[in-house]
């Protein structure tokens, strides 16, 4: 027994070091090289969506070295060199008892939690800001119900693209397969209702660091939600095989402060504004 208690301090200590490497290594907004764990959380739900998946990676690592344990002690012990002269025994009540109550009990520990956590991402609080995106063959297409009709297409950038943005400043941030001509903006520290439907087929928004996913169905409106913490740009992908570029119709969402976002507001009232028809104009990102 010592041996199996010595196993659960390991295991507790190389889980710990196991998601401290994962977070320090996740990148901010996007992917990064090496990567373990997930992206670093930019909301509440997924801070919640990162907490469950450490916890719950606690308990799988304890269980499967209990088990690793348990077949190791039965080979050792109960081979048929050792123990030449088998037991008889047929069962045990305590031991069926326990055996009965501690799955259910781990299973509790998992549900209540895991109940608790869907629930809050599936209740859209008072939403401060409402955008629309709608997934079509191969781009996003945004628009902003809640501040005039103006709307405009985000598409990826192509090699060319990055060069010459990346040319004209050396700093500028141009993921590859990630950046896209016109970024989706939001004011941080606001509950922004993302409404989310396709033109064409289905497709699916998803933003990593947001801890949203949701499905872009033709003629169906779905509705998620978040409330980004930090400024920045954060990445997605549509998450849902549309069709032979799928793999190139990424989710750029500038987080930015209350002014700028206002002042881009207004600037885009300009730019998209449309009188009938979704005609687009080149979107502007705030500094």
């Amino acid at each position: 027994m010592q041996v199996i208690s010595r196993l659960y301090v390991a295991a507790a200590v190389a889980v710990m070091a196991f998601i401290g490497a994962g977070a320090a290594w996740a990148g901010m907004g996007q992917p990064s090289d090496w990567q373990i764990g997930p992206q670093q959380s930019a909301t509440p739900v997924m801070d919640d969506i990162v907490w469950f998946h450490n916890y719950l990676l606690v308990f799988i690592t304890v269980i499967a070295l209990f088990v690793l344990a348990l077949l190791t002690i039965v080979v050792v012990k109960f081979n048929a060199r050792a123990n030449p002269t088998p037991s008889r025994t047929t069962h045990n009540t305590a031991l069926e008892i326990l055996w009965t109550l501690v799955p259910v009990m781990i299973l509790l520990a998992i549900a209540i939690p895991s109940f608790k956590f869907l629930f809050f991402q599936l209740n859209t609080p008072p939403a401060d800001l409402t955008v629309k995106a709608t997934g079509k063959q191969w781009f996003w297409s945004y628009s902003y119900p809640d501040n005039g009709k103006f709307e405009f297409d985000s598409l990826m950038l192509s090699d060319k693209e990055r060069r010459a943005k990346t040319d004209k400043d050396p700093k500028a941030d141009v993921p590859r397969l990630l950046a896209v001509d016109n970024e989706l903006v939001v004011p941080v520290n606001k509950v922004v209702r993302v409404q989310v439907t396709g033109a064409d087929v289905i497709h699916a928004f998803a933003v990593p660091s947001f801890g949203i996913k949701i499905d872009a169905i033709p003629g169906r409106l779905n509705e998620t939600w978040f409330k980004a913490e930090r400024e920045g740009v954060y990445y997605g992908q549509c998450s849902e095989l549309c069709g032979k570029d799928h793999a190139f119709m990424p989710i750029a969402v500038r987080v930015v402060s209350e002014q700028a976002f206002t002042a881009w507001v207004e600037e885009a009232k300009k730019k998209y504004a449309r009188a009938d028809g979704p005609t687009t104009v080149a979107a502007a990102t705030p500094e």
